[in-house]
């Protein structure tokens, strides 16, 4: 089906009677549940939820930099009853298309604004989300401007105190993009983190990594949050201290281009 960025098609598995997954433009972006809001099939966001799970109980602020289907946005909705989210997506097609094909929260429990995901973050306030999660692509790339310092460095401002960002890094050998957006988070955040399975940490295929940043000097480093994270379907890893800074390396930092 057109959009405005391109196509957009639904495609159903005989496997998974319940599911449906979202291409834009023949790549996957979202997979749904349409029974079980909080089944999340795609292994990166199994582990951002396994990290907004590391937050204070109750209903959250989060900010979505990239909506897609709103999978996770959904997932929250049913996970942390009272939540207020918004999503952000450039597309007016596909979001109106994805609120007639999903059983997504209504507003105010789920807003959908079109708009350039940077563009909307530097309107909101200071202080207002607890989770900021950024998984915008343009093709199978993060948009450059999603990338750099200045950009976290206004996640930070949004974010309260105890809150997280969480970045979608699709990467592959020898990860040099993963790296440079972890080196780019350490810039801004008091601490850091990468997560992936295994064999994409160590450069053995194409990937999604999760960036993560906070100044929450608890919510990373738990060993609830090691523990969760190994008992996934497909275990993941969490780089910390000198596991990221051995991974990081001598990775540049990332920045606006000049004025």
């Amino acid at each position: 089906m057109p959009i405005t960025t391109g196509t957009a098609e639904l495609r159903r598995e005989r496997d998974d009677p319940d599911g449906v997954t979202l291409l834009v433009n023949g790549v996957p972006s979202s997979h749904l549940d349409l029974i079980d809001p909080t089944r999340l099939e795609f292994e990166y966001m199994q582990q951002m939820a396994a990290v907004a799970d590391r937050l204070t109980p109750g209903p959250v602020a989060a900010v979505h930099l990239g909506a897609a289907g709103c999978a996770l946005a959904r997932a929250l909705d049913a996970a942390r009853p009272g939540s207020r989210q918004l999503a952000v997506d450039v597309d007016p097609v596909l979001a109106e298309l994805v609120r007639r094909w999903f059983d997504l929260p209504r507003s105010p429990a789920l807003r959908i604004r079109i708009d350039d995901a940077r563009h909307a973050l530097s309107g909101l306030a200071d202080a207002s989300a607890d989770l900021v999660v950024r998984d915008a692509f343009a093709g199978d790339g993060t948009p450059p401007h999603l990338t750099t310092a200045e950009f976290v460095a206004d996640v930070a401002r949004v974010l309260r105190p105890t809150g997280v960002y969480l970045a979608n890094c699709a990467d592959r050998p020898p990860l040099a993009l993963a790296r440079s957006e972890a080196a780019t988070a350490a810039t801004v955040f008091g601490h850091c983190a990468v997560i992936a399975e295994p064999a994409v940490l160590r450069g053995r295929r194409y990937g999604n990594l999760v960036v993560a940043g906070t100044d929450d000097a608890d919510l990373l480093g738990s060993a609830a949050l090691a523990r969760a994270l190994r008992t996934l379907p497909v275990p993941a890893r969490i780089l910390l201290g000198d596991d990221l800074a051995g991974f990081v390396g001598r990775s540049p930092v990332h920045h606006d281009p000049p004025a």
